[in-house]
């Protein structure tokens, strides 16, 4: 203020005694004589409640009972600076910010108490620009570029209304706020409860970006006001199966809909068209006259009737929008209100869409959606699964790295500490390994977890684990060694995708990303009894189909193997089986726990692991490297355990069974499961080499999808032949109309390798 700042704001606080005393001590008389205010002023305005008590003891959650509107809050019809004065205003001392130490002290902690507490501890009170409510709206409302724009300077924040004080609205309340924040970044908005009371009492308005109603019951007549309120000041509601309505809008009941699945068909504000199943309130949305003013963002059904169960609808002149629904966009598919199995699988096929639909919702009402912030690089940790290969390991690591203790490669330098400290810089090209196993923790992998349920002689015994890296196959790639001058022939790499065994590895449609990248570099030279897997959390530059990227989402479980094959041998003759073998393993690992065998968990070929025939939930990705006599072959998967959106994930299964057969199957975790798909594996390789392919096809049958399933040969045109089994190199054998039982290829499409699979020319 003192250098002529013009005060936006101004909040009671309150101050210890001992504080005050030295504040006023500081404080020049002439300073303290120009600020002093009139007693009469201080005793007349006293507030009822000192806001500032009860900052940071409790999480921003809801908006509670504790904060009361200012006398000359909301209304503007007082100054501010007049009428919110706390304990202690008798004796205002001026506050030297740019120099007492208690004063930068307080503000900094009142910055943090802003930022962390919840809204009814501090009412963000707007400036008195002209004391009419008209004015006030026109200045808190503007519009730039379409979005309503918060001149307060806080964190945006978004209040859900959900209805009185009750468990089920506290359990509306989790499930809207999950899908909100699965939805926009949590960094840039904060998501609050408005509680009934506070919506009536507290000066929400001033500082809300967004308000969703999501409640069936009708809203008392003083609540519906201040919604409208909060709308003819340039607001944005979203309304999620709810009674609010206005502008001549009706919520009308259709009983035959009700918590039903129907088709809708939902037209973006480009007006192009998304057709998705959804779960209807049971309600639609009727207007006695013409729907002329509606914007250009709606939805209605696929019926005779062409119901409409979204509408956008403009209010006042600020700016003002609401978007109505009877569509449960916030209830996932697993919900307790979806009936039957079938309505969950259209709802999980369609829940991509869903959250399409509520995305392009949430931006039309001026949200970011944009995908979050890439999370930063962490370093890796080396882990050993059995103690007894923890000093082998450390030694033969000890004569390959340089005298820096760095492993260095064309993709990335791998420096090993004994631990890791924050000075210590971490890029996609240099990261940390971390060999000091005690100062290893983390919530998302559990070391004894992996170590009881990993039961191998070689595989998976040395783990490269990150809790974030740029790919998982980046990793191993400092460990190769020359070929030439090590008595072996040059190394020929192998892309093994789908069944090729050439070219670019392809990545799947719709997958999570996969721990892969275009150069192999394999730890040639490690001992085969340290069989090493490199597992992450997530990945910042996985690969997906073509040269798409993909941020692996928490709850994927990622994994990169190295397996060792001798070139002759039943397998070495077959490499294209490792993929079938690696799927068949993951489905293996989940299927063979007790009672869990009825998980509708599948492969589909040549590399994906199924939800039944419908939704893909993992995949495989191989590439192999010939040195002399044995393939070094790089094993990536992927598959979705605990991650529900945007798909379906293992726990969606299990979770769902539960449900229609009323068991308590536990949810499963991914450390879990990988260290059970590498054991089920090496049993798979063992059993292969043993016995050939005839060892481990019964069980490939057993959980693939495709018998008897017809496809087309060529083209979407071409003949229809009926999948009957693999070959024994394992391509597809079909048969055709007449009786022929022929061998099938992909033709190198990279969407589906289903599609237009041809007949190999005879040489």
């Amino acid at each position: 203020m003192a250098n002529g700042l013009i005060p936006q704001k101004i909040v009671s606080v309150h101050l210890q005694d001992s504080a005050l005393k030295e504040l006023k001590d500081q404080a020049s008389n002439k300073q303290a004589e120009i600020l002093q205010p009139s007693p009469e002023a201080s005793v007349e305005n006293k507030p009822e409640l000192d806001v500032m008590e009860h900052i940071g003891q409790e999480e921003p959650k809801v908006l509670g009972p504790e904060a009361t509107q200012q006398k000359g809050g909301a209304s503007g019809s007082e100054p501010a600076g007049e009428s919110d004065r706390g304990v202690g205003s008798l004796e205002l001392c001026h506050l030297h910010l740019s120099s007492c130490h208690e004063c930068l002290e307080l503000e900094n902690s009142t910055i943090e108490s802003v930022k962390f507490a919840s809204a009814e501890n501090i009412p963000d009170l707007p400036y008195d620009y002209s004391g009419s409510l008209e004015s006030i709206a026109d200045d808190v409302c503007p519009e730039r570029e379409g979005r309503r724009v918060n001149i307060t300077g806080k964190a945006p924040n978004i209040l859900l209304y959900v209805g009185s004080d009750s468990q089920e609205a506290l359990g509306r309340f989790q499930q809207v706020r999950s899908v909100l924040a699965d939805c926009v970044d949590t960094d840039s908005y904060t998501l609050y409860h408005l509680p009934e009371e506070s919506a009536l009492r507290d000066p929400w308005s001033d500082n809300c970006l967004l308000l969703v109603i999501a409640t069936r019951e009708s809203l008392p007549e003083d609540l519906s006001r201040k919604f409208m309120a909060y709308l003819s000041q340039g607001g944005k509601v979203l309304g999620l199966s709810s009674s609010f309505t206005f502008a001549g809008f009706q919520v009308t009941s259709k009983g035959a809909l009700q918590e039903t699945v129907q088709n809708l068909l939902f037209s973006k504000v480009d007006q192009s068209q998304v057709k998705l199943s959804v779960l209807s309130s049971g309600c639609v949305y009727e207007h006695p006259g013409e729907w002329l003013s509606l914007g250009k963002l709606q939805g209605h059904l696929e019926n005779e009737d062409k119901d409409r169960l979204i509408v956008q609808v403009p209010f006042g002149t600020c700016g003002g929008e609401a978007i109505l629904c009877q569509v449960h966009l916030e209830l996932p598919p697993s919900s307790s209100v979806v009936r039957t199995p079938e309505d969950f699988d259209l709802l999980k096929s369609s829940n991509v869409r869903r959250y399409e639909v509520l995305k392009e919702i949430l931006t039309t009402l001026g949200l970011s959606c944009d995908v979050q912030q890439v999370p930063a690089l962490t370093p890796l940790y080396l882990l050993s699964a059995a103690e007894e290969i923890r000093d082998p390991l450390m030694q033969w690591l000890g004569k390959r790295v340089d005298p820096e203790g760095v492993i260095q490669s064309s993709k990335v330098s791998l420096k090993f500490v004994s631990s890791y400290t924050s000075e210590i810089e971490i890029t996609p090209a240099a990261i940390p390994v971390v060999t000091d196993v005690e100062a290893f923790s983390s919530e998302n992998f559990n070391l004894d977890i992996y170590r009881q349920n990993l039961q191998t002689k070689q595989l998976g015994k040395v783990i490269l684990f990150a809790e974030v890296t740029p790919t998982t196959m980046s990793l191993l790639d400092g460990f190769y060694p020359p070929a030439v001058g090590h008595g072996v022939h040059p190394a020929m790499q192998v892309s093994v995708t789908g069944v090729s065994r050439s070219g670019p590895a392809r990545g799947s449609d719709g997958m999570p990303s996969l721990p892969f990248s275009s150069s192999v570099r394999l730890m040639f030279e490690m001992p085969q009894e340290m069989g090493l897997i490199a597992i992450a959390v997530r990945q910042t530059q996985g690969k997906g189909r073509g040269r798409n990227a993909w941020l692996s989402p928490v709850g994927c479980a990622l994994s990169t193997l190295l397996v060792s094959i001798p070139l002759r041998s039943q397998l070495g003759q077959r490499i294209p089986f490792v993929q079938h073998l690696m799927s068949l393993a993951v489905v293996e690992a989940v299927r063979s726990i007790p009672e869990y065998q009825d998980i509708d968990l599948r492969v589909k070929w040549p590399n994906d692991i199924y939800y039944s025939d419908l939704m893909k939930l993992g995949g495989v990705l191989v590439n192999s490297t010939l040195m002399g006599e044995t393939f070094y072959i790089l094993i990536g998967c992927g598959f979705n355990v605990t991650n529900s959106n945007p798909t379906i994930c293992i726990n969606d299964l299990i979770l769902e069974y539960n449900r229609q057969h009323g068991t308590d199957l536990k949810p499963l975790r991914t450390d879990f499961l990988i260290a059970r798909t590498v054991t089920v594996l090496e049993k798979l390789i063992d059993t292969f080499q043993d016995k050939g392919p005839n060892g481990v096809l019964p069980l490939y049958y057993k959980y693939w999808v495709h018998s008897a399933q017809q496809v087309r040969l060529g083209s979407s045109e071409g003949p229809t032949v009926s999948i009957v089994g693999l070959d024994d190199s394992g391509f597809l054998l079909v048969h055709q109309e007449g009786g022929e039982v022929v061998t099938v290829h992909p033709d190198g499409n990279s969407f589906d390798m289903l599609r237009n699979l041809i007949i190999p020319k005879q040489r």
